[in-house]
């Protein structure tokens, strides 16, 4: 087998040929050998390849693995405005845990696309499956470490009450200190406070997922087309991103149903809870979903075990030499005189001398660097709008998290799925070539594009809320400060500027807290007590206001429908590129270089995009809040209310502008 590899090589074959060419030698030699002993049906049904070893067993493997990591990553993302409330960390915080994937993705991702191509492909998956989902249990662990949840609230159980403690206690304004903070006491529990820099592990946690990730997408990619004839590669690539962009859906929704159950859910009795999952101070059971996903990650490290080295090759690969088309888009470099087949026997230190020669072939390669450059500046805008999406649909339209995952899992991501399946379909009825593929996805990402600006045009008004979007007298829009808060109403009450927690007045406008809303009496307990006696809420002073934010939503009701409808057309359309780009990133290139340029290309995108984007992205969008949550023991919490429109615009503006610029660099370039 070695004599039959070095005879080829020596040809200049592809090493697909190799291999075909050099199993067939085999498969003689050994009936040969078999009928001069007669075991002539032994030595068939040793060479009969067995359906776990197929290709197509292989096919489902992946799939379930590109499920998984699916499935725990957009989990990630659904959880990200419960981390923050959570931790009391704000956006670009969550970035970079965000980013931390990538990160781990990076340390290792060069060496493994490149070492592992020439390695047991399939066992080397296995274990990178293992280490996600240890990594997932991991960012868990922090529930089971830190105390429970205690969130900021003037309001009691108190069984069987029907009169508490005014929540206007006797004091003036002027006491406090140029702030707005009442003077500082020292605050019990503080130690407690050390707790929330547990988030830690859950940069920890995501770090391991990304180093787990790295082997599945280059090795199981190049294992499928080594492997698959040439016309059902396309189909088999698609399949396999249809089913990555299906785990989303599933971990979306288990977003959901965890966004909906309380964080200490069986640690806490529920009745003494005094908030709702549409308050800005909730947190879900976000622990829950990640010791799901650990267990269904895990679980697809079991088939890749089982799975052998190399495959037979059946069917034709095509000409010996590729296309035409393709014999012109690839250049046969001078450097590549040693590439190893899969199955040959190499060292280590062989292998890592050919390194940084067929890292500069590839990178000379003008198609493979265009597109490289186009996806990282594409990547940078779609990674940041993708992240904080849910939080979008949440803070602008005013919807529940739970809401907002949900709608994510059912209605954009199955477009997303729908599009890349179709993508790939049509490639394979098109019969696109090379360049057919680079115009199908630039001329989608175009049409999205100019889809997208509708955008900017779909808004709700700020929510109203006294002393932070309004004013406590003319009710007209002002800029928050601390004294903001601060009005003749309340002047008699010694109230903190600091706290965040919103009661709704007769009059329809929220107020920060009950003590600033001038309310002097308090009946009932829990989720239903009523403040009565509220002095800002009316000019009689004779009001009431109840719990939490007022939830006016009329002309958010009205543009919510149309943003979804548009989120799920412009979604389709740009995905329906993606499979068809993904060919031609694979198909420019040669054979040998395969492993080696899917890696670089995470690596690169990874490191431009995947980790800066939703830092950058969340760091505007901590710009753009009105009020923030105070720490126990000091300093800034997570954000309880932005400023819709000013959010709306940086949002957008970000992800028209790297979508424009990738726009105007493919015009330059194809």
């Amino acid at each position: 087998m070695h004599q039959c590899q070095e005879t080829a090589l020596r040809g200049r074959l592809t090493a697909k040929e190799t291999q075909r060419r050099c199993w067939r030698m085999e498969v003689g030699t050994k009936q040969g050998r078999a009928q001069r002993n007669g075991r002539s049906d032994a030595v068939a049904r040793e060479l009969r390849p067995s359906p776990c070893t197929s290709l197509k067993m292989f096919l489902v493997a992946l799939s379930f693995a590109y499920f998984a990591k699916a499935l725990s990553g957009s989990y990630m993302k659904s959880t990200i405005t419960q981390l923050e409330r959570r931790f009391d960390i704000p956006s670009y915080l969550i970035g970079v845990i965000d980013g931390s994937f990538e990160i781990g993705n990076l340390l290792v991702i060069a060496f493994v696309s490149y070492f592992g191509a020439k390695l047991h492909r399939p066992k080397i998956i296995a274990v990178g499956c293992v280490l996600m989902s240890i990594g997932t249990f991991i960012i868990a662990l922090p529930h089971f470490i830190i105390g429970r949840y205690e969130y900021e609230t003037s309001v009691r159980w108190v069984v069987n009450s029907t009169l508490n403690p005014s929540p206007c206690p006797v004091g003036s304004p002027a006491d406090l200190s140029q702030y707005g903070k009442p003077p500082q006491v020292p605050a019990t529990g503080c130690e407690g406070d050390s707790n929330l820099s547990m988030w830690i592990y859950v940069l920890l946690g995501n770090v391991l997922r990304g180093i787990g990730e790295t082997p599945v997408q280059p090795l199981g990619i190049s294992y499928i087309d080594d492997f698959a004839t040439e016309e059902n590669a396309a189909l088999y690539v698609g399949c396999v991103q249809t089913i990555s962009v299906v785990g989303p859906v599933f971990g979306y929704l288990l977003g959901s149903l965890c966004a909906k159950i309380y964080v200490d859910i069986g640690f806490v009795k529920m009745e003494t809870i005094t908030i709702t999952p549409a308050d800005a101070r909730w947190v879900g059971a976000w622990w829950l979903g990640y010791l799901i996903a650990g267990v269904i990650t895990l679980l697809s490290a079991i088939p890749f075990w089982f799975l052998p080295r190399s495959l037979p090759i059946s069917g034709s690969q095509g000409p010996e030499n590729g296309t035409p088309e393709q014999t012109s888009f690839i250049k046969e470099p001078p450097l590549l005189k040693h590439k190893y087949p899969a199955d040959e026997n190499t060292t280590f230190i062989e292998m890592a001398k050919d390194f940084i020669p067929t890292l500069r072939t590839l990178l000379g390669h003008p198609v493979y660097l265009i597109y490289l450059c186009v996806t990282i500046i594409q990547l940078n805008s779609l990674i940041g709008m993708v992240t904080y999406k849910p939080k979008y649909i949440e803070q602008h339209f005013r919807q529940s998290a739970s809401k907002a995952n949900f709608l994510m899992g059912v209605i954009n991501i199955p477009a997303v799925a729908l599009g890349m399946f179709s993508g790939g379909l049509l490639m394979k009825r098109l019969k696109l070539n090379i360049m057919g593929a680079a115009r199908f996805a630039f001329g989608t990402s175009l049409i999205g594009y100019i889809l997208s600006l509708f955008f900017f045009a779909m808004s709700c008004e700020n929510a109203k809320v006294a002393g932070v979007t309004l004013s406590y007298n003319s009710m007209g829009t002002i800029s928050y400060d601390a004294h903001s808060v601060f009005a003749a109403c309340n002047s008699d009450c010694f109230c903190s500027a600091s706290d965040w927690d919103p009661v709704c007045g007769e009059n329809g406008i929220t107020y920060v807290s009950p003590c600033l809303a001038g309310c002097t009496g308090s009946a009932g307990s829990g989720k239903n007590t009523v403040f009565s006696n509220c002095s800002c809420v009316g000019v009689a002073g004779n009001f009431t206001a109840s719990t939490g934010q007022c939830h006016h939503t009329d002309d958010c009701d009205r543009m919510f429908p149309y943003f979804l409808a548009l989120s799920v057309i412009t979604s389709f359309i740009i995905s329906l590129g993606g499979t068809p780009g993904y060919m031609l990133l694979i198909r420019c290139i040669r054979p040998q270089l395969k492993s080696l340029a899917l890696g670089f290309h995470a690596l690169a995108t990874r490191t431009l995009a995947g980790i800066p984007a939703p830092i950058y992205f969340g760091a505007i969008i901590d710009t753009t809040c009105l009020k923030w949550g105070q720490r126990r023991c000091g300093g800034l919490g997570a954000c309880r209310i932005y400023n819709t429109t000013a959010y709306r615009y940086s949002h957008s503006s970000m992800w028209h502008s790297e979508f424009c610029r990738s726009v105007i660099f493919c015009i330059g370039n194809i």
